[in-house]
């Protein structure tokens, strides 16, 4: 018969195991550095309130209200900013800069728009980077893009015709170059080009520079003058506010 452990020293190893499980659990991914309005992040079964200097982490699902516009700075210094009533998910993260075989950062854009600038993790690995929609994945290569989601939601945006933007992915490749798959095949957009993916069995089709969807934001957060339509607020000129 085996002798059985001392209880106090069973103790003590679940004690270890249950403090070390939400120390890794609760690194977080990057911050909120600019702000202009409301950001909610949902983690578990709980919805908060973000502010500047707000870690997010990994599995947090972020969400802007109206006239808000919000920049998010990750630990390999790649940044996003969301548009308003916008959502996106950190599906996935992870960075190491010793350790670039473990790179892998997975976001979903749920709804809404985003602008998008690689850091170390996108410049490395390119392929374990990527933003998934529901009509196509992007893929990265060096890149500052952006993307507009319409899901019936985009009749407030008005296009130089006096239509709102279609339904559907909207990009737009300010540099380097993405790449957009979906079950109707594969596209490469390159800087300076504007693509189209109507839904998730359409292929994804180049769109030319007078029919490009350009997601704008304000100019302090982004810059982007390759052409195309404007998608921005009526506050796109007015910068965000820093705390």
């Amino acid at each position: 018969m085996r002798p059985k452990k001392p209880l106090f020293a069973v103790s003590l190893i679940l004690a270890a195991a249950l403090w070390a499980l939400p120390a890794y659990a609760a690194t977080p991914v990057g911050v909120v550095t600019h702000l202009s309005g409301t950001l909610l992040v949902k983690r578990a079964d709980e919805t908060r309130m973000l502010s500047v200097k707000s870690e997010i982490y990994e599995g947090d699902s972020l969400s802007t209200q109206t006239d808000t516009y919000a920049r998010l700075k990750f630990n390999d210094d790649g940044e996003v900013v969301m548009r308003p009533d916008s959502r996106m998910d950190i599906t996935a993260y992870a960075f190491q800069s010793a350790e670039p075989q473990r790179d892998n950062a997975l976001l979903a854009l749920v709804k809404g728009g985003m602008r998008s600038v690689t850091g170390l993790l996108g410049q490395r690995n390119k392929e374990k980077f990527s933003v998934q929609t529901n009509t196509a994945t992007i893929g990265i290569r060096g890149t500052h893009f952006g993307a507009l989601l319409c899901q019936g939601d985009c009749g407030a945006i008005r296009t130089p015709t006096g239509a709102p933007p279609p339904d559907g992915l909207h990009v737009d490749v300010a540099q380097g170059a993405i790449s957009l798959t979906n079950k109707g095949g594969a596209q490469v957009v390159n800087a300076g080009q504007f693509a189209y993916v109507r839904d998730n069995v359409t292929p994804p089709v180049i769109q030319p520079p007078s029919q490009g969807i350009q997601v704008t934001m304000p100019l302090q957060i982004s810059r982007n003058t390759s052409g195309g339509r404007t998608v921005g607020a009526k506050r796109d000129d007015v910068e965000c506010a820093v705390q």
